[in-house]
């Protein structure tokens, strides 16, 4: 899997591409980043990106032919990797909400993707019109730039990668997983055995595999009732819940409105 970055702050990437579990993935193979600095694109002593949005207003907006012409240098490069041509996604406010359904998808096409990370008040819009294929947004809130949500979507999308982590079962018990029926993670434990006075819960020192996965997932519907009461109806929606985690359900608390 390929990953292109078009941003200003190319040394940005370093972060996902040298350290931790991704790091240790790029250093073998499993994926690869370039980043492209659209001022290397550029034709004028200054290296212009941006200018004064027409209609006035504040901020600068950045050029389109910068973008388009570092867009133009990924997919060709791609091309002589024998690689398919690969979205364009612009991070802007606009976008769908990406999360760990959308970072599974990526994971899965191994396409990869060609990040624009805008900067000022936003990028020409004559430039989206014609070669971002998809908007993507981690949020309702705004980042100075695109390159953070870039870090945190590539990240979430390669430890999904088979190899990339020690032990491939270990994302199948992440939140929103899934395998978790898109439920919140249950807490988790290690040595010493009692911390503080807070010994580690019975049922996991029991060695009792059912009575372990029980404990979890009532832990689990427990944690996402109280914080998520949304994913407990999605996946009750998408009849994921049995008859067990109902009657568990059922028992716990009325949360006061």
């Amino acid at each position: 899997m390929r990953f292109d970055a078009v941003t200003l702050f190319p040394d940005m990437f370093g972060l996902v591409r040298d350290q931790g579990v991704t790091g240790r993935a790029h250093a073998q193979g499993i994926w690869s980043l370039k980043a492209w600095n659209p001022r290397d694109f550029t034709h004028d002593a200054h290296r212009t990106v941006d200018d004064r949005p027409y209609g006035g207003g504040p901020g600068m907006v950045m050029l389109a032919a910068p973008l388009e012409a570092a867009v133009d240098a990924a997919q060709a490069e791609r091309d002589a990797q024998g690689l398919r041509e690969a979205p364009v996604v612009l991070l802007a406010p606009t976008g769908r909400r990406y999360g760990q359904r959308e970072a599974q998808e990526l994971a899965s096409t191994r396409q990869g993707a060609i990040f624009i990370c805008g900067r000022y008040e936003g990028v020409d819009q004559r430039f989206i019109d014609r070669r971002v294929t998809q908007e993507w947004s981690l949020g309702d809130f705004v980042l100075s730039g695109g390159e953070i949500a870039a870090l945190a979507m590539i990240d979430a999308a390669v430890r999904l990668l088979p190899g990339v982590l020690n032990d491939d079962d270990s994302a199948l018990q992440d939140s929103f997983n899934p395998a978790l029926d898109g439920l919140l993670d249950s807490p988790h434990y290690t040595r010493p055995e009692v911390y503080e006075g807070v010994p580690v819960p019975e049922p996991l020192l029991s060695g009792h595999h059912a009575r372990i996965a029980r404990w979890r997932r009532e832990q689990s519907l427990s944690l996402t009732a109280e914080r998520r009461p949304d994913l407990i109806e999605q996946a009750r929606a998408a009849g994921r819940l049995a008859r067990e985690d109902e009657r568990f359900l059922a028992s716990l608390p009325k949360r006061s409105s």
